[in-house]
């Protein structure tokens, strides 16, 4: 298998007030959103999640065709949730992804996907240097290793798996905007006045 997707869906959604991925948006989940704009690229898709009372829920609204991942170790970090989806990740590159973010840009992650390519990771940085980790493409098996040495030295953050990987490619976000004008490809779903403002961005494509 050449590429899995992996959704991170266990976080805490205290801002919006329910479980997030879950939240509608247009009449669907906003994790269907993140996994229907992905379907062409990868043969695997894994959506991880904290609890199991949380899987037997998406389990209901995803069905069979999705596999779901539960955190191993009860600690609130998007890396818990990188290494349970790079645990069950069959494919050689994994793109890494958030359940809050519908308007992830195929193009882009194709593009990411061809530039991991003989690389452990192809990430997305900004002009400040600031990187999107949840929407990046990494080599699976080199960054589960770095993402377990990264919390066994107490570092919870992506940033500290990143850190650990070498032969990185990172590609500007100015690059990225030609594909993907205005860059929604990163609006992320934390409150419900984004949620507003997710619903009016659809009505405008």
């Amino acid at each position: 298998m050449q590429n899995s997707a992996i959704v991170l869906a266990g976080g805490i959604s205290s801002r919006i007030g329910e479980d997030k991925g879950l939240v509608e948006l247009a009449g669907k989940p906003l994790v269907k959103h993140v996994l229907d704009r992905i379907n062409s690229l990868v043969e695997e898709k894994i959506v991880v999640v904290k609890t199991k009372r949380q899987a037997e829920k998406y389990e209901r609204v995803l069905g069979s065709n999705v596999k779901l991942a539960i955190d191993k170790v009860d600690l609130t970090s998007p890396l818990v949730g990188a290494i349970a989806g790079f645990e069950n990740a069959g494919g050689k590159y994994s793109i890494l992804l958030s359940c809050d973010a519908p308007f992830v840009s195929k193009e882009i992650l194709q593009l990411l996907l061809e530039l991991c390519v003989n690389k452990n990771a192809a990430i997305p940085r900004w002009p400040n240097c600031n990187i999107e980790p949840l929407q990046a493409v990494f080599c699976t098996k080199p960054t589960l290793d770095a993402a377990n040495k990264s919390i066994c030295a107490g570092n919870l953050r992506l940033q500290g798996m990143v850190d650990r990987l070498k032969n990185v490619r990172y590609v500007s976000t100015l690059v990225l905007e030609q594909l993907s004008p205005g860059l929604n490809t990163f609006f992320n779903v934390n409150t419900t006045l984004d949620l507003k403002r997710a619903g009016s961005i659809l009505k405008i494509h």
